[in-house]
């Protein structure tokens, strides 16, 4: 949580505006050989440029996971027919016009699936890549398709340690069918990361021309190409070809650096320690049986989906007290209505805030994951999982 006075204030609300209005000054590193292997390894390096202009634009790294993005259509027609994760990064890149106008562009084949494809192994090793890769490059954008786009960003906003920035991108029709937005994504991605307007802002995603935050984001549609949103936050920006603007700022924006990061750092994490956390769907007369199956598989926790201000039926609170009882089990209660706050806690009940489900199961995953201690986990939840700021009289 943050704290700011009204005279701060006043910074905060004009952050747009001033952010959107200075260019920041991009500090430029030697690349380094030292790289962290993905599940395809295939890197490309930045093209040379002819001029001293060239030479001085930021460095961006596009990270490819597949997706609809880097999908083949069966024909230029063919707007859901198509093999998702199947075209390369490096030949994607190479075709978009004038990026050398906006960055040096570098790319690495982490994949090549779908979003969904992917395991909670598979995303700490992206995190990994992702902080190495920023460890000599200015920005990093993320590929991925658009199922699950939401968690992965969420899973690398949580973990990610550089602040430097990170945008997610995909599409909603594949890269080689007729009226695609793959290639105006991929573009106004890489402008947006080489404009170094989101740094400190943790992990943002980006399609359709907007940005949202990665906390707050969810895919509402499941076929247009505006399907992103934040629920009534609304988005942090947009890009209009040349302007980057940037009309809101996470609250994680606001503190210090030393505070920036989250406790969630996985180069002290042995990947076989990731807790397991699994969501259950509440419902009129909903039964017992998924909070005590997931149970007997090992959760280590469990978010509920409930209705209305998080509700669960009968059932599942009987079974609920069980797990806690018997088990010891983590719960952290979110709404299934898609928008609104949740404050419903206990003995080993957490409240979701307004964080949805499948965020609220990555933040309560990572959580379980470096710590089992439940007032501790409470904590973090009630500090990096929550985004509000205070304003104080002083």
């Amino acid at each position: 949580m943050s704290t700011i006075s009204k005279k701060m204030l006043k910074v905060v609300l004009a952050f747009g505006v001033t952010t959107a209005a200075a260019a920041p000054v991009l500090e430029i590193r030697s690349a380094s050989a030292a790289e962290v292997t993905g599940i395809v390894v295939a890197s490309t390096p930045a093209p040379a440029g002819a001029s001293s202009v060239v030479s001085t634009l930021p460095k961006v790294e596009v990270i490819a996971t597949g997706g609809t993005i880097a999908g083949q259509s069966a024909d230029a027609t063919s707007f859901a027919n198509y093999r998702a994760g199947t075209l390369l990064i490096a030949d994607m890149v190479a075709e978009l016009p004038d990026k050398d106008k906006i960055a040096q562009v570098s790319t690495y084949q982490f994949g090549n699936s779908g979003s969904s494809a992917y395991s909670i192994a598979d995303l700490y090793d992206l995190s990994l890549r992702v902080d190495k890769a920023l460890e000599t490059q200015d920005a990093v954008v993320v590929t991925s398709g658009t199922d699950t786009m939401e968690e992965i960003a969420y899973f690398l906003d949580l973990t990610v340690r550089s602040p430097k920035p990170v945008v997610v991108t995909g599409s909603m029709r594949p890269w080689t069918v007729i009226g695609s937005d793959a290639q105006a994504n991929l573009y106004n991605a890489i402008k947006l990361a080489a404009s170094g307007k989101t740094k400190y802002f943790g992990t943002v995603l980006m399609l359709n021309d907007e940005f949202h935050a990665a906390r707050e984001v969810t895919k509402s549609n499941s076929y247009r190409t505006d399907t992103f949103v934040t629920p009534e936050l609304g988005a942090l920006g947009y890009i209009d070809e040349e302007n980057v603007r940037v009309y809101r700022a996470p609250s994680r924006a606001l503190l210090s650096a030393a505070k920036w990061n989250t406790p969630f750092d996985l180069s002290k994490l042995d990947k076989a320690a990731l807790a397991k956390v699994e969501i259950a769907y509440s419902y009129q007369d909903a039964g017992a049986g998924a909070i005590s199956a997931f149970v007997a598989n090992g959760a280590d926790g469990i978010v509920t989906a409930g209705t209305g201000a998080g509700g669960i039926s009968r059932a599942m609170g009987a079974e609920r007290t069980a797990a806690i009882k018997e088990h010891g089990t983590i719960f952290v209660t979110t709404t299934r209505t898609g928008s609104g706050s949740n404050y419903s806690s206990g003995d080993h009940i957490i409240a979701g805030d307004n964080l949805n489900a499948a965020h609220a199961r990555l933040m309560l995953l990572l959580s379980l994951s470096f710590s089992s201690d439940f007032e501790t986990i409470k904590g973090w939840f009630e500090s990096y999982g929550h985004a509000q700021v205070s304003v104080s009289e002083k």
